[in-house]
Formats: structure tokens, C-alpha cells, sequence
């Protein structure tokens, strides 16, 4: 399915990242490790890289990393891409920064094993952040998919990421313009929390 979406001309969701990274990636460190997960053509993962960061984007579709390379090489920015689907990801790796943008594929099941290996991934004093839609974007129907649940409960981010010190955590809509795949008014979900230190 996602070769197929990915196969088209031009890139489905832009070359620009998310305006939610643009946004809140001053909390990163600087010259972080930082994974995006499941990061389709590059859009994000690109940028990223742009400011300094050392970036492994793991995305599934070889189509999709066909086009994300092309767009590191045109930005002249190094990324570590790697073919492999988010279920069978080794979380074992460490990073500072786990960047989740979109990644609504995952039912609930699902989504409470990636938080879980987000959990794993992310060394003590690291981030993740997380940027998708809320249930009501299946009314919208601008982007995402039609099962409201694989969208974010902030309520459940909070649960699955327990102990965590919350950052940011916000739900409201807005008008977003991300090529073919994201376009127009949407419900979105922000969701930064730091892993804590470990204890002494």
C-alpha cells in the first residue's frame, strides 16, 4: 500500500518538515541522535539533519526511501536510512531523540508496543516527541486514517509515557498545507516528554 501511495509523482506530503518540528526542535540538544521513525520520503528526517543532527530515519517503503535520498543528497545533508518496519525495529540502539510525526498506522496494540520501545530507545534524560492527528480528524477528512483509534488520546500519552516529564502536551486544530497527503483544517496532537535521569 505504501509503495503504491509513494510511487507518485513529486512527494505525497511535501519536502518541507511538519510545522511542529520547525517549532518545537529547539528542545532538542544540539548534534542529537535522533530517530525518526517510519519517516517516509524524508521530509522531516531532512531537515532535521539541516540543523546538526546526527539522524537515523527508518521508513518501510523502498519507494519512499528512494525519494528521501534523493532529497538528502539534494539538500546535501548526510541521514542513516534504514529499510525496516516499526515492528520489527531493534529498540535496543540508544538515542537522544525519538521523533514520531504521523506515524497513525498503529492500532492501539501496536502503538502501546512502539511507545514501549520509544521507552527502550530513548537514553536517560532524552525526548520524544510526537505530532499526529486527534479521533475527530476522521471527520475532517483531510489526512490520516478513517479509524479514530489510531489517533492520539493525550490522556493515553501520558499513561504510556508515565514518569516522564511532560513538556508540551497540546490538542487543537489548525490549517496545515503538507502536499497531497495533509491539507487543510486538522485536528492535531503535540505531545514532548523527557525520559528521567536515571537514579544515583
Amino acid at each position: 500500500m505504501w509503495d503504491e501511495r509513494y510511487s507518485a509523482e513529486g512527494y505525497l506530503f511535501g519536502t518541507e518538515p511538519a510545522a511542529f518540528l520547525p517549532r518545537e526542535a529547539g528542545v532538542m540538544p544540539q548534534g542529537a541522535r535522533v530517530l525518526c521513525l517510519a519517516d517516509g520520503e524524508g521530509r522531516n528526517s531532512v531537515w532535521l539533519a539541516g540543523r546538526g543532527h546526527r539522524v537515523t530515519a527508518m521508513e518501510q517503503s523502498p519507494v519512499a526511501l528512494e525519494k528521501a535520498r534523493a532529497l538528502a543528497e539534494a539538500r546535501g545533508v548526510t541521514v542513516d536510512f534504514r529499510q525496516s518496519g516499526i515492528e520489527g525495529w531493534d529498540w535496543s540502539q540508544p538515542f537522544d531523540v525519538v521523533v514520531g510525526i504521523f506515524i497513525q498506522f498503529a492500532p492501539p496494540p501496536l502503538r502501546a508496543r512502539i511507545h514501549q520501545g520509544i521507552a527502550q530507545a530513548v537514553v536517560p534524560g532524552g525526548l520524544v516527541l510526537l505530532h499526529g492527528y486527534a479521533p475527530r480528524q476522521v471527520g475532517y477528512g483531510t489526512g490520516g486514517p478513517s479509524d479514530p483509534a489510531n489517533m492520539y488520546w493525550l490522556e493515553d500519552l501520558r499513561t504510556d509515557f508515565a514518569g516522564w516529564e511532560v513538556l508540551r502536551a497540546g490538542d487543537y486544530d489548525a490549517e496545515i498545507s503538507e502536499g497531497r497527503g495533509h491539507s487543510g483544517r486538522s485536528a492535531l496532537v503535540d505531545f514532548i516528554a523527557r525520559k528521567p535521569e536515571q537514579s544515583a
